[in-house]
């Protein structure tokens, strides 16, 4: 076995840099003669304006540049695309509306850029933007789905009837209402899920400036340059893409966020070519809060059909999904193809139909956040699923079970196109049924109530698609010394890319991990980069790098060859050895990497030294999936739950390394009971003002609310979708964690004859159930 390949549990490398302070992060980085921006945001969450009127502001001590949107139009910049273009149910194409950097003639949500300014130092740019004055005409405006959705509710844009952004479905309707005619039973569930702020832990920040070369530089916070560098050079600016570099450092967590081209980013650009000198802008909490996509926000009707054996015939879905008030890069994708792909869940259901209809309000973009639409559609069917095994009075795991579907039937492809390669879900969710005592519980619930605790039991069994397209490549350069350096294009925000890549070159070219270097962040140095986002970055990056060592190991086949005068068909390679077969003649790895470099011994045909390149285009995605078993009690005289015990057991195929998977799912998980128990943003429906603000208003989970986690996992069932047989995993926990947990909530209410809870089920919410239960009791 290698020393620290593939399957052990090695410690982050790069935690000893980071914890000791030593991390470098774009707010740490200072250039000479740096300037510094402020951005002036709309406090009205609609309005119209015709004058911004900069003069005074202009004239402020230290102040470089006010720029507004007129003079961003009148330089030719470009606005900020949706990428994501979609066809609605009657075939016509979803309008797109323009998103300038900073706005021209009228806002649509608190926080929208007016006019940024630029001055020696952060102060001065604040200080000057309190002159800068905007002849504000507020109009009406819609804060919530239901008040847009309103006949005579205030548009957003002028072109969007009803403020309907699009009409879209997948599936077959008409098998779907057939299956339904003929059902059983029909269960049917409506829901919320709540709206979220991503509160990266290191806010958005960007550094635009002018290179010697004259090509334009932002150095930003982000998931990965070159999507960045794409937009930026065909939309912005307009020029070819080599024009443009984008350097990313350490980066504090982006959760999805982090992917997206931000107004703020146009500016800095734009500023630095004005006025050549960079500038820098630190975004504060404050700003994200407003300003940063936010995620989530569905109101959905989903209905099972069964048959008389309670087998699923049939799902059918309506969702209506706030989108803000632009559509940000890709906001239609995730409530549409992410969200409905993944309806049916593990269940070999033979029909379904998921009808969308997207709503803009004003109120921030919504776009992709920790899961992206695959969250919202396990919570869909794993809460449907339960309220019909309560309905139908059986055992929710002997429903899930009775219709999962079962290994023999893999491939299996559901009814929304997508096809589960490998998967055993029964004996996954048997393995995590008998670690948490689900069969022992009825004693703890027991034990509860004497405490004056409501305790209730939650199963979810989740499946998501991930780690799918698009490709990547990965160069690994080899040193004289038998060194590696990987160059990727995805960029680690805190999950331990350095220290998994080095694993997998350890692994394949039992080379010492010590040894392997992992170099991202760079456009100008990474190899047709792709980014990070949808749990990616071991599936198909990784696999891309495994791809580039099998490469280097063929190459140095050919070298060592040679030094042994040998046939090159006689040589294996097995850890870190090239030897001739049948003989006890061999060369370590670090002497063939020394042999390719030996100019005067180099075979003919070949070029110097071991250095490989390799793309991953996977043809599939991958499908973890897994059980979350939640146990809740709750305070039956005010109300407020927690989490007293939470099981996990995970199939996501090959692991490579134990210790930073269950870092990511301890995660995930957390951020899943966030979403469930505590987080929520509001805004208020009539002004569309923005009511959770600040931490003081948003409630964020904390360390003392999260219990000790049990997790365990399964590699019986490798994806068969690429090389490494790895499932992605950054996304799962905050997929599971909602459905269980409500379901747990669920169960413990059942006294009161709660049959469903919308998220954020807090104190307050809880409590008015149970007073309403005691109320509807004490009449009875």
């Amino acid at each position: 076995m290698v020393k620290f390949g593939v399957g052990q549990s090695v410690k982050r490398v790069e935690d000893p840099r980071l914890l000791t302070g030593n991390g470098r992060y774009t707010d740490d980085i200072q250039i000479k003669r740096q300037a510094h921006a402020y951005f002036v945001r709309s406090p009205h969450a609609h309005a119209a304006f015709t004058k911004v009127d900069t003069v005074a502001a202009a004239k402020a001590p230290g102040v470089l540049a006010v720029i507004t949107g007129a003079d961003l139009q009148a330089a030719g910049i470009g606005n900020v695309p949706c990428l994501v273009p979609l066809t609605n149910r009657d075939g016509s194409k979803m309008e797109m509306p323009p998103r300038p950097a900073l706005a021209v003639g009228r806002t649509r949500f608190v926080g929208d850029a007016v006019a940024m300014v630029v001055a020696e130092t952060l102060a001065q740019a604040k200080d000057a933007g309190e002159l800068v004055e905007v002849d504000w005409q507020p109009l009406p405006a819609v804060g919530s789905i239901d008040l847009a959705m309103k006949p005579g509710a205030p548009q957003v844009w002028d072109f969007a009837k009803n403020n309907q952004v699009f009409d879209w479905g997948l599936g077959d309707e008409a098998k779907t209402n057939a299956a339904f005619a003929k059902a059983h039973r029909v269960v049917g569930v409506d829901f919320v899920n709540n709206r979220l702020i991503p509160n990266s832990m290191e806010p958005r920040n960007a550094i635009g400036e002018v290179l010697a070369d004259g090509r334009l530089q932002l150095t930003v916070s982000s998931q990965g340059g070159s999507g960045l560098r794409a937009v930026l050079a065909k939309n912005i600016f307009k020029v070819a893409e080599n024009r443009i570099r984008v350097v990313t450092p350490d980066v504090g967590g982006g959760f999805g966020m982090k992917i997206f081209l931000f107004v703020e980013y146009v500016g800095v650009m734009f500023a630095a070519r004005k006025l050549g000198r960079p500038v820098k802008w630190t975004g504060e909490r404050s700003e994200a809060f407003l300003a940063d996509t936010h995620g989530r926000d569905h109101q959905t009707r989903a209905e099972v059909a069964l048959d008389k054996d309670n087998r699923f015939l049939a799902l059918r879905v309506v969702s209506h999904a706030n989108l803000g008030s632009y559509l940000s890069h890709y906001g239609p994708f995730i409530p549409t193809d992410l969200f409905a792909w993944m309806v049916p869940g593990c269940y070999a259901v033979d029909t379904a139909w998921c009808n969308v209809k997207g709503v803009y309000t004003n109120t921030a973009p919504v776009d992709a956040y920790r899961g992206a639409g695959r969250p919202e559609a396990a919570y869909l069917i794993e809460r449907l699923v339960d309220k019909a095994a309560r309905e139908l009075g059986v055992a929710p795991e002997e429903l899930r079970r009775k219709n999962f579907v079962r290994p023999e039937q893999m491939p299996f492809k559901t009814p929304m196109g997508q096809t589960y390669d490998s998967g055993d879900f029964a004996a996954t969710m048997a393995k995590g049924l008998e670690a948490a005592d689900w069969k022992g519980f009825e004693a703890r619930r027991a034990e509860a109530r004497k405490r004056g605790k409501l305790r209730g039991i939650g199963l979810a069994y989740y499946i998501e698609v991930c780690g799918g397209a698009p490709d990547e490549s990965a160069q690994v350069r080899i040193d004289a010394a038998g060194g590696a350096t990987v160059l990727i294009g995805n960029q680690s925000n805190g999950q331990g890319h350095e220290t998994a890549y080095a694993q997998i070159v350890a692994e394949k070219l039992g080379v010492p991990f010590e040894s392997v270097r992992v170099a991202q962040g760079d456009t100008d140095m990474a190899v047709y980069p792709g980014g990070t986002g949808g749990s990616r970055a071991a599936s198909v990056g990784g696999s891309a790098i495994w791809g580039a060592c099998d490469r280097i190991i063929a190459k140095g086949k050919k070298f060592a060859a040679h030094a042994l005068e040998a046939a090159e068909a006689d040589i294996e390679f097995k850890e870190g050895t090239f030897t001739v077969v049948g003989t006890d003649k061999s060369m370590d790895f670090e002497a063939v990497a020394q042999a390719a470099f030996n100019m005067a011994k180099i075979p003919p045909g070949l070029s110097p030294g071991l250095d490989e390149t390799s793309n991953m285009n996977p043809a599939a995605a991958t499908y973890p999936n897994g059980a979350h078993v939640v146990e809740v009690e709750i305070d039956e005289a005010t109300g407020v739950p927690a989490v007293v015990r939470y099981t996990i057991t995970d199939d996501f195929g090959k692991v490579i390394n134990p210790l930073l998977l269950a870092g990511q799912v301890h995660g995930g998980t957390a951020q899943g009971i966030g979403q469930a128990l505590f987080e929520g943003a509001r805004y208020d429906a009539e002004t569309g003002q923005l009511l959770t603000g600040s931490f003081m208003d948003y409630c964020m989970p904390r360390a003392s609310h999260m219990p000790s986690i049990s997790f365990a996992y399964t590699e019986a069932c490798p994806t068969t979708a690429n090389p490494l047989g790895v499932k992605g995993c950054g996304e799962a926990g905050a997929i599971g964690a909602p459905p269980a947990v409500i379901n747990a909530v669920v169960d413990a209410l059942k006294p009161y004859g709660a049959t469903h809870i919308d998220m954020p089920a807090t104190p307050e919410k809880i409590w008015r159930v149970i007073a309403a239960g005691s109320t509807r009791q004490a009449a009875e």
